[in-house]
């Protein structure tokens, strides 16, 4: 029986599952979850996982969730190529080493640029006030420039020649904002030439496919229905105004 993979690729965690998955040719059940439409929140779902929240995995009898958890998981499973999640003792630290910051090092900053420029102005109808916009750019700004300075430094991929799962957890991080019509690449040298490598070792295709959603943000998020966020507005709103 095939594991079955919980995903919306409108996500950062999923789509890096989902990569690592399909490139990997680990044989999976993709189970859309559509955030939008607060499938999360269903009945059934919350059998799948608890905290209502993709990407989760069933294997049988076996239930997973939190993205970096379920890749080690297949990794280890489907006993992956050893540059994913390298054996070397130093080099697995640097993986480790990113995927411990990114949580709330880069995955926040990104996620509220994205909000702020797309979500909350198209689909709740508030303007954004100037000063939170550039206080959000900033703090995207300085982990941008973390991750050229000292998780790549001079390496080709954050653990060293080869790419990893830290590579792919970054960049679909590094996607959002770009979801939301912010070049983040222009004038970073580094960065795009690191992102030039990722995409080559994914593939374009695969790459391309994983970030179809995200990149058409703008568009999609114009057919949506304005009452799907209305029952969580205030909350949203307190959170990223």
């Amino acid at each position: 029986m095939a594991v079955e993979l919980f995903l919306d690729l409108f996500s950062q965690p999923c789509r890096a599952v989902y990569i690592f998955a399909k490139k990997n040719n680990i044989p999976f059940e993709f189970r859309r979850i559509s955030l939008m439409d607060g499938e999360h929140f269903g009945e059934e779902f919350g059998k799948i996982n608890l905290m209502r929240k993709v990407p989760a995995l069933r294997d049988g009898d076996f239930y997973l969730a939190e993205s970096i958890a379920i890749m080690i998981y297949l990794a280890e499973k489907f006993e992956t190529p050893d540059f994913w999640y390298p054996t070397d003792i130093r080099q697995r630290a640097r993986v480790n080493e990113y995927l411990s910051w990114q949580h709330q090092g880069i995955r926040t900053h990104s996620s509220k640029v994205f909000w702020l420029r797309v979500m909350i102005p198209m689909v709740m109808g508030v303007e954004v006030p100037k000063e939170k916009m550039d206080a959000a750019l900033e703090d995207l700004n300085s982990s941008l420039k973390l991750i050229e300075e000292k998780f790549l430094d001079d390496r080709p991929f954050i653990a060293g020649d080869q790419v990893s799962l830290a590579d792919i957890v970054a960049i679909v991080e590094i996607m959002q904002p770009v979801g939301s019509g912010l070049d983040v690449f222009q004038g970073r040298l580094k960065l795009s030439a690191w992102r030039d490598r990722v995409q080559a070792a994914i593939g374009k295709e695969l790459f391309d496919e994983a970030h179809q959603a995200i990149l058409g943000a703008q568009e999609n998020v114009k057919l949506l229905d304005p009452t799907v966020l209305q029952a969580s507005k205030s909350k949203i709103l307190r959170y990223f105004m």
